[in-house]
């Protein structure tokens, strides 16, 4: 039960959330951050708690202004400085696709196919046919910019890194294939996905409401990274250093969220690609508070509520880890409070809300140590 949520009179302020993570602000409350939030555990909570019709995001223009209409409300009255929206560009990928196993999900779900690739091959790539950011239609990130209530700011990125789409692309089995017999496949491919995005940001930076660039690129898994450091090193990381630059030339922050231990590269990142913040954390890896004490003198630290607890522990104990991370992190600085991965559609929307009513609960009382 939540007795904190919807708020009646929401007051965000994305410039303050931004001072917080970047430490330019001596912080008088934690605020919320979150990845993505599953339209399965959305719906409910737009539906029960702020009583709105829910719409499915359509073909036609009035299905997707009402869908992106709830997007805004809801993380308007749950408390949240920003709206984080996030599409992907249409590459050609292989997907696994398999009904959604969440209760009372309707959803189909998409996996990579890990053992075959679209492309394997120079012949398969000459024939593909790459997206034009040109045919993308930007009309979801315009609306959101146009209509976020005052205080908001929007957060976004193009949906995947370049990482993930070429190991989506030649398939994870084709793509280590190619690193040892054919790296200079893997070269050119990566190099196509990183101009591609690169356009893609360029538009997207334009918008007068964005307040971070926040994406996502797992290189990780639970003891290392999914390949060599070298290999991170060599073609992929330089891409991301090129975003995290044309977002610090529009003075906006450049948070990343990569699943798994990436311990060997942190310092690159840090250093080299520079990141301003981190996001994505599991306790059996680093938990988020150790990860903090590291490197939250370097970096914002972002979420960090572990999964396990947030799927299957009780509401009582969503709410008592909310408040030691809010009283361990929160207390450090730079931190904001949120899930370790994001809320995937077979979270209890219960969980997710106790965590958030939580930490406006002690919002108002929260004092930096």
């Amino acid at each position: 039960m939540t007795t904190n949520l919807p708020l009646a009179h929401p007051r965000p302020d994305a410039n303050e959330f931004i001072q917080i993570l970047m430490g330019k602000k001596r912080p008088a409350r934690v605020p919320l951050v979150e990845y993505i939030v599953d339209d399965v555990v959305m719906r409910p909570v737009v539906e029960g708690l702020l009583g709105r019709r829910w719409v499915d995001y359509g073909s036609d223009r009035s299905s997707q202004t009402a869908y992106l209409d709830n997007v805004i409300e809801f993380w308007y009255r749950l408390g949240y400085d920003f709206v984080r929206y996030e599409l992907s560009l249409e590459f050609s990928e292989l997907k696994l696709v398999i009904p959604d196993a969440a209760p009372g999900s309707t959803k189909q779900r998409g996996w990579a196919d890990e053992h075959r690739g679209a492309i394997t091959s120079w012949e398969e790539f000459e024939q593909t046919r790459w997206p034009k950011v040109e045919e993308f239609d930007f009309f979801p990130f315009e609306y959101l910019n146009k209509h976020l209530p005052e205080g908001m700011g929007l957060i976004s990125s193009h949906g995947g890194g370049i990482f993930e789409h070429i190991t989506w692309i030649m398939s994870f089995e084709g793509f280590c294939h190619a690193l040892v017999h054919d790296p200079e496949l893997v070269r050119i491919i990566a190099d196509k996905l990183g101009r591609s995005m690169e356009a893609f940001y360029r538009h997207l930076l334009d918008l007068d409401r964005l307040v971070a660039v926040f994406p996502g690129d797992d290189m990780g898994y639970n003891v290392g990274t999914l390949v060599a450091p070298k290999d991170l090193r060599t073609y992929f990381l330089p891409w991301h250093k090129r975003f995290a630059a044309m977002a610090h030339e529009k003075k906006l922050p450049y948070f990343l969220h990569s699943c798994g231990n990436v311990e060997r590269i942190m310092d690159d990142l840090i250093n080299d690609v520079r990141i301003d913040g981190k996001h994505s954390y599991e306790d059996n890896i680093i938990p988020v508070q150790n990860f903090q004490a590291k490197y939250g003198d370097r970096i914002a630290v972002l979420g960090g509520m572990d999964l396990n607890i947030l799927g299957a522990g009780t509401e009582e104990d969503v709410r008592k880890h909310t408040r030691f991370l809010i009283e361990t992190c929160g207390g450090r600085g730079r931190y904001a409070i949120g899930s370790g991965n994001s809320i995937p559609s077979y979270i209890p929307p219960a969980n997710y809300l106790a965590m958030v009513d939580e930490a406006m609960a002690l919002s108002g009382s929260f004092q930096h140590n």
